[in-house]
This record gives structure tokens, C-alpha cells and sequence, in this order.
């Protein structure tokens, strides 16, 4: 199954050291290697631009900004988008609220049967409405 990985993994596995990381993180990265070795890895343009906002040194970001260029954006429509507001809405509707970033990603993944790869537990609560897969 193709993965769409969310930009709390690609900052910890590009932005983050590696001291501070506590076992699950270090799970996370395991999967995530396991995932790029094996082809299944897709990104989305906005998670670029937010794993590229907010760097402050020029070292970092040239760093950051090659290593995401081994992941073509997945090309996005208006179907794409449309459907995100359909999943906000959905999830507001029961109380949850959410990134238009978030509902992007959960809307690509849904349309194309992808898993998503994410830390963020928002995506648990989005989940119990939506059908989204969700690793590890």
C-alpha cells in the first residue's frame, strides 16, 4: 500500500535530533526507512511547504529542501480539495475540528486507498469518521 507521510514525521526524521527521540519515535523512523527502501512513500506539496517552513539557518533548509526533492508532489485536483472540505465539514459536524493541511491529507489518501503515516493523534479522532488507514 502506498503511504502519504505527514509533515510531523518528515520533521522528525529531517529537523529533529536524534538524542531527544524516545522509542516510539525511533518506531516511526523504522517505518518510515522500511517505507522510502521500499518505494511506497508519496508527499504532498503543502506537507513540503510546511516541513520547509520556519527554518531559520540556510545549512538546514538547503539540507531539508534536497532530501524532500527524492519525493515528487502527488498531483492534487479540485476533486482532491473538494473532498477535503467534505471531510472537515464531516468532522466538525461531530465536534472535531481539524488543518485544511490535515483534511488535504485525508482526502488524497481516501480517494487513492493510501495509508497515511503520521504522530499527530488528530488523526485518530478523524479516523472514527472518516475511513482512513492509518500506520504503524
Amino acid at each position: 500500500m502506498i503511504v502519504l507521510v505527514d509533515t510531523c514525521v518528515w520533521s522528525l526524521a529531517l529537523r529533529r535530533s536524534r538524542k531527544n527521540m524516545n522509542i516510539n519515535e525511533g518506531r516511526i523512523l523504522d517505518t518510515l526507512k522500511e517505507l522510502i527502501f521500499e518505494g511506497r512513500i508519496r508527499m504532498l506539496g503543502q506537507v513540503r511547504q510546511e516541513l520547509l517552513s520556519g527554518i531559520r539557518h540556510k545549512e538546514q533548509f538547503d539540507f531539508i529542501l534536497n532530501a524532500s526533492r527524492n519525493f515528487p508532489d502527488v498531483p492534487v485536483g479540485i476533486e482532491d480539495y473538494e473532498a477535503a472540505a467534505v471531510a472537515c465539514n464531516t468532522c466538525r459536524s461531530a465536534g472535531i475540528s481539524g488543518s485544511p493541511a490535515d483534511f488535504l491529507l485525508c482526502a488524497v489518501a481516501q480517494s487513492r486507498k493510501w495509508a497515511i503515516l503520521t504522530t499527530d493523534k488528530d488523526f485518530k479522532r478523524y479516523q472514527k469518521h472518516l475511513p482512513l488507514v492509518l500506520l504503524p
